[in-house]
């Protein structure tokens, strides 16, 4: 994964991005298996791998395949980066150990998803009713999510379609 961010961040062919983006997705998948999150693994393959690239390979047909060069410096994109990274790291330095047993996600949440499911919304598998119940409206902001970057490629698509047929002006 590491060897696909550094090719990922030094090439300057879009095409190529978006194809090592998808190659870091689907490695991505494969990590989450090992780690036992079929779940999630299956979602980053389908979103990440599938639709992010397809969604990106259509977006790129409407560009040129190259990066432009910036006419600025790369000082203060880079600034942002690292103080973005330095509060994400700050952030984590007071959540519980990894593995917790007495940590709040094992001591409340868990629990209750575990004993009062299948009682609550009446669905036997504990992810689905996870998913789909506890979670609904934010599973429901990613299908949108989704569904709404699919409308504007094909959107843009069409536009570029119409542009082609209308000819030289």
């Amino acid at each position: 994964m590491a060897i696909t961010v550094i090719v990922l961040v030094r090439s300057r062919n879009l095409f190529s991005v978006v194809v090592m983006g998808g190659i870091y997705s689907f490695l991505m998948a494969t990590v989450l298996v090992a780690l036992d999150a079929p779940d999630v693994a299956m979602t980053e393959a389908s979103v990440g791998a599938g639709m992010s690239t397809v969604l990106l390979l259509s977006a790129l047909y409407l560009c040129r395949s190259e990066e432009a060069k910036s006419l600025r410096g790369l000082w203060l994109p880079l600034a942002v980066a690292v103080t973005t990274g330095g509060m994400l790291v700050f952030g984590t330095l007071d959540l519980p150990a990894f593995s917790d047993p007495a940590a709040p996600i094992h001591t409340h949440v868990a629990p209750r998803y575990l004993n009062d499911a299948l009682r609550e919304t009446g669905v036997p598998n504990v992810v689905t009713d996870v998913l789909a119940s506890y979670r609904g409206f934010d599973t429901l902001g990613e299908v949108t999510v989704v569904f709404t970057a699919g409308a504007g490629v094909i959107a843009l698509l069409r536009r570029r379609r119409n542009r082609k047929q209308a000819g030289p002006q």
